[in-house]
Parts: C-alpha cells; sequence; structure tokens
C-alpha cells in the first residue's frame, strides 16, 4: 500500500473517513481475519500495521475499529472480547476480530 494511500485513511483529526478508505480498512479487516495461519481471531493491530506498511500504525487504530463495527452490525465480523462476541455498540478495552463461524449464523 503506498504512503498516499495510508494517509487518506485516518487523517488525524477527521471524525468521518472518506468512503474509499473506509472500505479499503474494511476490506484489509476481512482479508487478514479469513487468511488460513489467522487462527479464530486476529488483532486490530495486525490490520493497522498491514494498512501502514510498519509506519505509524497506531493512528489507523480508530479506522480499523470503526470499520470494525460496521462490518460486526452488518453480520460480516464478530468483535471478541475476552474470547466471547461482544455487542459492537458497547465494547471497550482489547478486542480481537474474527469471522463468523458457519454454525453461529
Amino acid at each position: 500500500m503506498t504512503a498516499e494511500m495510508t494517509a487518506d485513511l485516518a487523517p488525524e483529526g477527521a471524525d468521518s473517513a472518506d468512503p474509499i478508505a473506509a472500505d479499503a480498512v474494511a476490506d484489509a479487516i476481512l482479508a487478514a481475519a479469513g487468511q488460513p495461519d489467522a487462527g479464530r481471531s486476529i488483532a486490530p493491530e495486525q490490520v493497522a500495521r498491514t494498512l501502514a506498511d510498519g509506519a505509524d500504525w497506531q493512528r489507523l487504530l480508530p479506522s480499523v475499529r470503526q470499520a470494525a463495527v460496521r462490518l460486526a452490525r452488518e453480520g460480516r465480523l464478530v468483535i471478541y472480547r475476552k474470547g466471547k462476541p461482544v455487542d459492537p455498540e458497547n465494547f471497550r478495552g482489547v478486542y480481537r476480530l474474527g469471522l463468523p463461524q458457519r454454525d453461529e449464523a
């Protein structure tokens, strides 16, 4: 991913993200969660580091969280806290992301 693309993902101080950038973050979450070696869940930091290509990845964490909440509302992602699915509208602290299990659907 180029520096220009990552610069558009989460401009500092911006309340709303560019829809194309939000889609890029969502796509990166789904791609990382769908990797065979991902296991049951992934850390949001993994997605942010991939998008930022290693540099200043922390600033992308709010964008990853927003995209994860949106995907969870759509039923395309599960947000876990302490190994259990949580309400995407009401969770705090450390969390992980995973694809919905076929038997959960």
